[in-house]
C-alpha cells in the first residue's frame, strides 16, 4: 500500500447518530478516494435527552442478567438501526444479527460482548451503505484471555487482512481473544482501533471525525469560546489527553506516533473547517507558548515526613514498593528534603487506604503521614513554554490574583508541562485565571 494515498478515517458516535449523519459520512468518504478504510463507533445521541446505543446495550444486558425483561430496551435498539436502514433505503437486514445477540445474552456472553454490538451493527450498515467490505474487529484485533491487548499480533492480523481489501469498514472499540471471547478497550476506544488500522495499512494520515472542529485550548464548559489549536505535537497531545482533555483517547496516540502518522481531528458537521493537525514535530512558526490547559478533580495527596529522609538510601524505592504491593498507580510524586508526597485518585485511595497506610508504616517508619483528600490537578501544556520568558511569572501571578492557593507544583521533566494542585473548589477558577493570563 502506498501510504501517501491511503487515509484511515474514524467516525465517532455523534457522527453516526442517525441516517442524516450517515449521509454526511458518505459524502466525506467519497470526497477523497484515499479514504479507503473507515472505523465507526456505535450511534450516539441524536439530541440532548437521547440515549447512546452503547448505554442501551449495557442496560439491556444488565436487565437480562438480573432475570428481568429487556424487551422494551431491545425494541429501542432495533428501532435505532431500523430507522437508519429505512431512511437510507438499505437492503441489509439485521434480524439474524439480533437473534444471535439475544441468544448470546441468554448464555451470559458478558458486558464486553454486549457493549461491542453497537459498533458491530453500525459497521455492518456503514459497510453496506458505502459499498465497502466489512471486516469484523473480532477477527483482527487481538486480546489475551486476561483482557490485555496484543499490539503486535493485532498489527500482523490487521495488516494481512486489510492488504486483501481495497476498501473496508472495521468496527471500533472491540476485539477478541483466541477463543473468540470479546474484549473491549475503555470507552472512547474506537479512537484506538482507528489508529491501529492506520498503522496496519501504513496510512499517510489518520483522520478522527467528531462533533468538534479540532482541539480546543481549554474545556468549553469552563471557558467560553476557547481558542482552537491549529497544530500540536504528539507529546503535547499525550500530555493533554492524560490530564483530562477529552477529544482523543490517549492510547490512540501511540500507534500513530510510533509510525509517524499525522492525526487530523475534524468536524463531521463542518467538514470544510481545518480542524487540528497532530504531528511528530512542528515548524517553529507553528509553535505557540501554550497548547492547552486541562485537569481533573478528586485526588488525594499522601504526604510522608521523616527526618533526614534525603540521607536514607533506598527510601524512595521502599515508598514505591508500598504502592506496588497494593497495586496502586499514582499521578505525581513531588518531594522536599524531609517530605515526599504521592498524588493518586481519591477513589483508589478510599478503596485501599488502610492497606497502603500499613505498608508505608512497615516499610518506611515515617515520623508522620498526613492525607489531603481535597485536591484537583490543573496542567498547562506547551512546547513553547521552555523558550518563552515571563511565563512562570504570569502563571503564578494569575493564580495569586484570583485567590487560588497552590498546594503542589510539579514541572514536567520534558519542560512542556507544569501541573499544580489546588482545592476542588478552586478548579474552575484556576483554569479561568490561567487561560486569561496565558492566552493572548
Amino acid at each position: 500500500m502506498n501510504a501517501e494515498h491511503v487515509i484511515a478515517a474514524k467516525f465517532g458516535g455523534s457522527s453516526l447518530a442517525d441516517a442524516e449523519h450517515f449521509r454526511r459520512v458518505k459524502e466525506i468518504v467519497e470526497s477523497d478516494p484515499a479514504r479507503r478504510y473507515v472505523v465507526p463507533s456505535a450511534p450516539g445521541k441524536r439530541f440532548e435527552s437521547d440515549d447512546k446505543v452503547t448505554d442501551l446495550l449495557y442496560e439491556y444486558y444488565a436487565r437480562l442478567n438480573r432475570g428481568g425483561s429487556g424487551v422494551s430496551i431491545q425494541k429501542k435498539i432495533r428501532a435505532r438501526y431500523q430507522e437508519i436502514i429505512d431512511e437510507l433505503g438499505l437492503s441489509v437486514s439485521l434480524e439474524k444479527e439480533f437473534a444471535r445477540i439475544e441468544y448470546a445474552f441468554s448464555k451470559g456472553a458478558g458486558e464486553a460482548y454486549a457493549a461491542s454490538r453497537g459498533e458491530y451493527l453500525c459497521g455492518l450498515l456503514l459497510a453496506d451503505y458505502l459499498g465497502y467490505e466489512f471486516v469484523d474487529a473480532a477477527e483482527v484485533v487481538r486480546f489475551r484471555q486476561d483482557g490485555q491487548f496484543e499490539d503486535e499480533r493485532t498489527n500482523f492480523f490487521l495488516r494481512g487482512r486489510l492488504s486483501r481489501a481495497g476498501h473496508a469498514v472495521v468496527p471500533g472499540f472491540y476485539g477478541a481473544d483466541d477463543s473468540g471471547e470479546i474484549h473491549t478497550f475503555t470507552r472512547g476506544g474506537s479512537d484506538v482501533t482507528g489508529a491501529l488500522v492506520a498503522r496496519a495499512v501504513r496510512a499517510g494520515l489518520y483522520e478522527n471525525w467528531t462533533d468538534v472542529s479540532g482541539f480546543l485550548l481549554a474545556d468549553p464548559a469552563i471557558i467560553e469560546h476557547p481558542r482552537k489549536i491549529e497544530a500540536m505535537t504528539f507529546a503535547e497531545l499525550r500530555e493533554l489527553s492524560y490530564r483530562g482533555a477529552a477529544v482523543l483517547h490517549e492510547d490512540a496516540v501511540y500507534p500513530a506516533r510510533r509510525e509517524g502518522i499525522p492525526i487530523h481531528i475534524r468536524n463531521t458537521n463542518h467538514p470544510k473547517e481545518n480542524g487540528t493537525m497532530i504531528c511528530r514535530t512542528l515548524d517553529p512558526e507553528q509553535e505557540i507558548p501554550i497548547t492547552g490547559i486541562a485537569g481533573r478533580k478528586h485526588f488525594a495527596a499522601i504526604s510522608i515526613a521523616k527526618n533526614r529522609m534525603n540521607a536514607q538510601i533506598g527510601f524512595c524505592h521502599k515508598l514505591l514498593e508500598a504502592f506496588d504491593e497494593n497495586h496502586i498507580t499514582f499521578e505525581h510524586m513531588p518531594s522536599g528534603i524531609d517530605t515526599i508526597s504521592v498524588i493518586l485518585p481519591l477513589e483508589e485511595y478510599h478503596q485501599k487506604k488502610d492497606a497502603v497506610t500499613a505498608s508505608l508504616q512497615r516499610l518506611l517508619s515515617p515520623d508522620k503521614i498526613s492525607v489531603d483528600e481535597d485536591m484537583a490537578l490543573v496542567t498547562v501544556v506547551g512546547k513553547g513554554m521552555r523558550s518563552e520568558s515571563g511565563i512562570a511569572a504570569r502563571f503564578f501571578g494569575a493564580l495569586g490574583g484570583a485567590g487560588v492557593n497552590i498546594k503542589m507544583i510539579d514541572m514536567g521533566s520534558n519542560e512542556i508541562n507544569c501541573t499544580i494542585g489546588v482545592s476542588n473548589g478552586d478548579f474552575e477558577t484556576a483554569i479561568r485565571a490561567l487561560y486569561d493570563a496565558l492566552v493572548d
